[in-house]
């Protein structure tokens, strides 16, 4: 057998080589073209490995340049639905600084009803909520203790009388008895001045003797000096009877007025309305005792009402009288009213003022009723506003969405507020009347430079 009909022997290298499957295969037979099992051609793969990576790449990279070109080019950008942001326009119109306050209806004129005298209460004539008039009782009080001061006043006027009495009587008694004797010295001397002028002319012809004569003589002489004397002494009686007269008409009248004080006292104890009005509180039960300077309640006088307020402190220097305020709606009608007191007083960081209505009140308004008002802190001005809105708690006023004229986008803008009431801001600078900006809160809008309406 020859050599060539001999299975050709294969190397294990050329088995590990060959296609697989290719080891157990026969020979190709001859005439088939050489080469043929030995040469295969593999396919190659579309997305491998680094071509995905390569575009993933790319993306990134051009996603790192649009963010780039936006981040140069208007600063943070957010998104935000246009049906959910208020959008308000900048005007020119007149501006007045208001500032909202909240009072309680008052009566214009209130009575208030003290114990002048403390007691007992026996006897109550009204009840509250009445209209009473001036002078009519409203209740009894009994004072045991002031019923014996005036029995004991009463004791002692009426001793004092009796010892004035007596004293004139005794006065008129003493005065009568001196006129009487100088009634007598008075005729002893015309009669001793007749004796003697018969005398004088007998004594002057010694007719008499000098005994005679000189005895007359000499009774005259001291009926004379003690008229003279009587009378003298007579005049200081009078004098110190008239003081002492006087004196005792002092504390007689002294008596009279502590008696009409204690009478006061006890006609006190019936509390009595000092004006006409509304009995609108009366704190009093039967048998209760009560002290001097006790508040029984109060007389509303039916003269109208007003509006007491509490303010901040902040405005006390800027609030005065004659300042106007306007109320909100009441029953379907806004009423003016002016500021007629302002209380000095600062309790709890606020003070309180007093306000009446000009012109009728509200004829459906009752005390203790809230009003709310506008209380106008400045003159009417034009200037350029902005409607009030949330934006002011998140930016302090300092900085603004502004929309884009073509509506698609609001910027950030630095501005300028001043002064306020309860619709506008006063704007100072960086906005223009027409432009248009968001006013709805801006909580959700982060650090956003640009909100894009979608």
């Amino acid at each position: 057998m020859s050599d060539s009909n001999k299975p050709e022997k294969r190397s294990s290298i050329d088995t590990l080589m060959s296609p697989r499957g290719a080891a157990s295969a026969s020979p190709a037979p001859k005439g088939m073209g050489g080469g043929q099992g030995m040469d295969r051609k593999i396919e190659k793969k579309t997305w491998t490995t680094q071509r995905i990576l390569m575009i993933v790449g790319g993306l990134a990279f051009i996603a790192l340049i649009f963010w780039g070109i936006n981040s140069t080019s208007g600063g943070r950008k957010l998104n935000v639905e246009l049906e959910r942001v208020t959008i308000s326009e900048v005007a020119f119109s007149p501006f007045q600084e208001n500032i909202p306050a909240t009072g309680a209806v008052e009566p214009r004129t209130t009575v208030f009803l003290d114990a002048v005298e403390g007691g007992r209460i026996e006897e109550i004539f009204v009840l509250e909520g009445e209209v009473v008039e001036k002078g009519q009782p409203l209740l009894r009080l009994s004072n045991n203790t002031l019923q014996l001061s005036l029995l004991q006043t009463e004791t002692q006027r009426i001793e004092q009388h009796n010892r004035l009495e007596d004293s004139r009587f005794r006065v008129d008694q003493q005065n009568l008895s001196m006129r009487q004797q100088i009634t007598d010295m008075d005729y002893n001397i015309r009669r001793l001045k007749r004796d003697l002028d018969r005398l004088q002319p007998l004594f002057d012809q010694k007719m008499v003797s000098i005994a005679e004569y000189e005895s007359t003589k000499d009774e005259y002489e001291y009926t004379l000096n003690r008229r003279n004397l009587t009378l003298r002494s007579y005049q200081a009686d009078s004098m110190r009877q008239r003081t002492q007269i006087d004196q005792m008409e002092d504390a007689v009248e002294r008596m009279e007025a502590n008696f009409e004080i204690i009478n006061e006292r006890l006609a006190n104890l019936t509390l009595r309305a000092p004006v006409a009005g509304q009995l609108s509180q009366l704190n009093a039960e039967l048998g209760e005792l009560k002290t001097s300077g006790f508040r029984f309640g109060q007389i509303d006088v039916l003269d109208g009402v007003k509006v007491r307020a509490g303010i901040d402190e902040f405005h006390i220097s800027r609030v005065r009288r004659g300042q106007r305020a306007v109320t909100t709606s009441i029953a379907g009608t806004e009423y003016e009213m002016v500021v007629k007191r302002v209380y000095p007083e600062v309790s709890n960081s606020r003070f309180e003022i007093d306000l009446d209505f000009v012109g009728e009140s509200p004829s459906s308004i009752r005390r203790g009723q809230t009003v709310r008002f506008r209380l106008e802190m400045s003159d009417p001005v034009d200037a350029t506003v902005v409607p009030l809105g949330g934006f002011f708690q998140a930016t302090g006023g300092n900085w603004i969405y502004v929309v884009d004229p073509s509506g698609d986008f609001a910027s950030k803008r630095t501005i300028k507020l001043g002064r306020k009431n309860l619709e506008v801001y006063e704007v100072i600078e960086g906005l223009s009347a027409g432009e248009r900006v968001v006013t709805s809160s801006y909580d959700t809008f982060g650090d956003a430079d640009r909100l894009v309406f979608k």
